[in-house]
């Protein structure tokens, strides 16, 4: 299995028996498997941490993923919306702390019409020039996404959550396509955003043979960023008695997929995070290289609540990336306040 991990490491193969294998036996390979990911992270991005500015500028959703905590019929969930306003604050707030990326992250929310969203994203590109700004909104037709990739917005981040058609129906409502699903994310790379994709590690119903599909599906599609975290219960869906995810098993995976594209960028993401005071610095050292600090403002932060316990900081953003920039330089690393583009080709 060494002899196939390394194989992975030289790009030459792509085998599901033996990734198989790997996953029912990661605990005996782990080691093995983050010293080569460490190599190639080094290898296409040293020693950078890349820092992204999270605003959740909205948690109305119109979907009911079964999931989610900020599904339609929650009803125990106090919504909000972030005007135009409030949002190029928390990105001024940002840039003045030195973060260069940004990402508007919310539920479909279909009170923001199409002009309104490239609006916000002109508003906050003419007021700091050459900042990248990621958007992560969900499901739209393809004209949506053009408009809005043409007034500035560099990439945009939908996870597949599942490569497989009947395990992604279970996560979902009839309402919802895993045909349309992979569409959207076609369209967005056809249209030229750097797509970020990904899934939860231990979702109900998951098996291994749906994460060697989603691996495969990942290897093909060559997303510019892979987002993975442990599935996390929330007490308002209809899973709230369902097995939280593994976080061994999250880094095994980040250690793989920065075997199989050494060139995308891995988020040490919020449900990571979420888990343990030290899993974003593991994931690190598994092969993640992004950070998303939220700077959503205090007053609603706690209440993009997509599952149980989700972290959150009551730091300053000020305060927040001089503490993670001191936990990083003891592990080895550096936050890089720039763009951070994906070295991973269109």
């Amino acid at each position: 299995m060494q002899r196939y991990i390394y194989e992975l490491f030289l790009k030459k193969s792509f085998d599901e028996e033996k990734l198989l294998y790997l996953l029912n036996n990661h605990y005996k390979y782990s080691n093995y498997l983050f010293e080569k990911s460490n190599l190639l992270q080094h290898k296409y991005y040293g020693n950078k941490i890349f820092v992204r500015g999270l605003i959740e500028f909205t948690n109305y959703c119109k979907n009911n993923c079964f999931y989610c905590g900020i599904r339609k019929d929650n009803n125990n969930l106090t919504r909000y919306r972030l005007c135009k306003d409030e949002i190029l604050f928390c990105c001024n707030e940002g840039f003045n702390a030195g973060i260069r990326s940004f990402v508007l992250q919310g539920g479909e929310d279909l009170s923001y019409t199409v002009d309104e969203i490239a609006d916000i994203v002109r508003v906050i590109k003419s007021a700091h020039p050459g900042v990248a700004i990621t958007l992560s909104f969900g499901e739209h037709d393809k004209k949506a996404y053009k408009t809005w990739f043409d007034s500035g917005a560099d990439r945009y981040l939908l996870r597949h959550e599942s490569a497989n058609f009947y395990h992604y129906r279970m996560l979902h409502p009839k309402s919802m396509s895993f045909k349309n699903r992979m569409r959207c994310l076609l369209n967005l790379k056809e249209i030229g955003y750097q797509v970020g994709t990904g899934f939860m590690v231990g979702s109900p119903y998951q098996t291994y043979e749906n994460i060697v599909e989603d691996l495969k599906f990942i290897y093909k599609f060559k997303p510019h960023m892979v987002g993975i975290g442990p599935y996390i219960p929330h007490n308002d869906t209809p899973f709230k008695m369902m097995e939280q995810g593994s976080l061994q098993l999250t880094f095994i995976l980040i250690a793989i997929i920065r075997l199989m594209l050494p060139e995308t960028l891995i988020p040490a993401t919020t449900a990571v995070a979420s888990l343990s005071k030290n899993s974003i610095y593991n994931a690190v050292l598994a092969g993640a290289n992004v950070i998303m600090p939220n700077i959503t403002p205090m007053e609603v932060k706690k209440q993009y609540s997509i599952y149980n316990n989700k972290f959150y900081t009551k730091m300053n953003i000020r305060e927040y990336l001089l503490f993670l920039k001191n936990r990083m330089d003891k592990i080895g690393y550096k936050l890089a306040f720039e763009r951070g583009d994906s070295k991973m080709k269109n």
